[in-house]
């Protein structure tokens, strides 16, 4: 392993000197070489995906009209079960996974319990570890540069679009994960396998679609991967560099692939550990980056207490008479507020179920609970605090106008995009601001590839087998497409982390509507099997 570590590390520090030349070669730099080839790529994979039925992305309307049969038929167990699955989190019910429940003869559904193998002791990671890796993944730049980017283009209503994405998602991301685990694969070392290519080719097989399974199964491995390089790692570098530039004070035209590489070789060494060295991780770095950004939302929030009601006033009011110019009316600020909540918490992606999959759970329904805490903790929240402070800073409108092209805005004279305009709304209320705020970018970002690594990696084990070799040529791509990220323009590089996140939509929601009766029955085994243990 430390080998690996040392060859990673040496590979990356031979490719300092090419980039150091490029990145003063004549009047075009590095960074916009890389931008120069990459946003051809972009634009054809933003195009394919996001076609149109009329004026609204087919996609979208996917993700929303499912969200809303799965919240039906559950009969609205995000709102119903919030409190159970945050006592699922405690660890109030882990009794249940190692307790025969009902006659002492028989486990669960009747099997005998000598000879039934403890489905408990499957799985790498706790509810908790499980929730933090997942969140990891959801809660990042999605959050802080999303929102602003969101906000920019379509104004304050966009956030109340967004909340109702993050509402409605729950359900989504709460029937992916019972999935994710009820169909995972457990290799012969007990690492545990799992995500939609699973429940996809094995759970179709049992409905007698099996060759559907397994074609859907592939395009999401490929899918996935793709958003592994995209909306999980360029993106998030982008936004990371975006910030350390500013605070730097950096200029250089190859400034941008600089700070890429040295994120790269960071993230490079991290990822080699694999789940329980990222879970270990992410447990400790999630709810502290997270506390201390909500604290910081917060602070600047209530400093400014006689503003809450006009900002809330303005989300309401806005959402279905929007002010921000261009951005197409009701219509045009409502796909702003779903593509970026959805592109934030990943609901109906299939993603996070990757990570859901190695708890050590005998209920998939349980991390099911478990997982509908995502997209609140994510969109609902701390989503919804990064706008309350954009939008206070520009309460009258008079700092920037809404609506700006691509979702840069100019403030005093000088343009801002993404984590920038969020980093100016702190620079206003709190000292020294634009060094926290870089810090928590840069672990939003870091956290966030660290998870994304674990799902792509899964995705190319499944197309190309579970040896080293396979592992580290993925490595070595994701972290090459974190130099990528931190080069190339933030218009290039989420457009096409949009296209590859919801392209896994397709495949993913092939598998969630074929199987949600499964997902009912897990559901109701689990339910009595809390009343039954009590």
């Amino acid at each position: 392993m430390q080998n690996l570590k040392n060859r990673l590390t040496i590979l990356f520090a031979l490719m300092v000197l090419p980039m150091l030349a490029f990145a003063q070669d004549g009047e075009v730099g590095l960074d916009a070489k890389i931008d120069a080839a990459f946003k051809p790529i972009s634009d054809f994979f933003s195009n394919l995906i996001f076609f149109k039925i009329g004026d609204i992305p087919f996609v979208l309307m996917l993700l929303v009209f499912s969200a809303l049969f799965f919240t039906v038929y559950f009969k609205f167990i995000n709102i119903r079960k919030l409190f159970t699955a945050i006592n699922v989190v405690r660890g109030t019910y882990d009794h249940l996974d190692h307790a025969t429940v009902g006659n002492s003869d028989l486990a669960i559904d009747g099997d005998i319990k000598d000879t039934i193998r403890d489905e408990s002791e499957e799985g790498e990671v706790t509810h908790f570890q499980a929730l933090a890796t997942a969140v990891s993944g959801t809660v990042g730049n999605g959050n802080i540069a999303g929102v602003a980017l969101a906000i920019a283009l379509g104004g304050p209503g966009a956030t109340f679009w967004m909340i109702v994405c993050g509402l409605l998602g729950m359900s989504t991301k709460f029937v992916e994960c019972t999935l994710g685990v009820q169909y995972r694969d457990i290799g012969e070392d007990g690492t545990v396998y799992g995500g939609p290519m699973y429940y996809l080719s094995k759970g179709l097989k049992e409905r007698g679609f099996a060759t559907l399974g397994k074609i859907a199964a592939v395009f999401f491995a490929i899918f996935c991967i793709g958003g592994s390089f995209g909306g999980g790692n360029a993106a998030q570098s982008n936004q990371a560099t975006i910030v350390i530039k500013e605070l730097l004070g950096f200029e250089s035209t190859g400034a941008g692939a600089i700070i890429g590489l040295v994120l790269a070789i960071l993230v490079g060494i991290i990822i080699i550990g694999g789940i329980k060295r990222i879970a270990s991780v992410t447990e400790k770095v999630v709810p502290f980056m997270a506390v201390l950004y909500l604290i910081a939302c917060l602070y600047i929030i209530l400093s400014n207490f006689t503003y809450i009601d006009d900002a809330f006033g303005q989300i309401f009011s806005e959402a279905f008479n929007p002010k921000a110019i261009g951005v197409g009316g009701v219509i045009g600020v409502l796909l702003v507020g779903f593509k970026r909540a959805a592109f934030s918490n990943e609901a109906g992606a299939g993603s996070a179920s990757i990570a859901h999959s190695a708890v050590k759970t005998k209920y998939s329904a349980s991390e099911g609970l478990v997982a509908l805490l995502e997209p609140f903790i994510d969109t609902v929240v701390i989503c919804t605090m990064t706008a309350l402070v954009i939008i206070i800073f520009n309460i009258n409108g008079d700092v920037f106008q809404y609506g700006g092209e691509g979702g840069s805005v100019l403030i005093d004279g000088v343009s801002y995009e993404g984590a920038g305009i969020t980093s100016k709304a702190f620079a206003t209320y709190i000292p020294y601001s634009n060094v926290f705020l870089t810090i928590a970018v840069v672990l939003f970002a870091v956290s966030t590839m660290i998870s994304w690594s674990y799902y792509g990696l899964q995705s190319w084990k499944y197309l190309f087998g579970r040896g080293k070799a396979a592992d580290i040529t993925y490595k070595l791509l994701f972290c090459l497409f974190v130099v990528i990220g931190a080069a190339a323009s933030m218009n290039s590089i989420w457009a096409f982390s949009d296209a590859m996140i919801f392209a896994m939509v397709f495949p993913n929601m092939i598998g969630l509507f074929f199987l949600f009766p499964v997902v009912k029955e897990q559901l109701n085994r689990y339910l009595d099997a809390i009343k039954a243990g009590k």
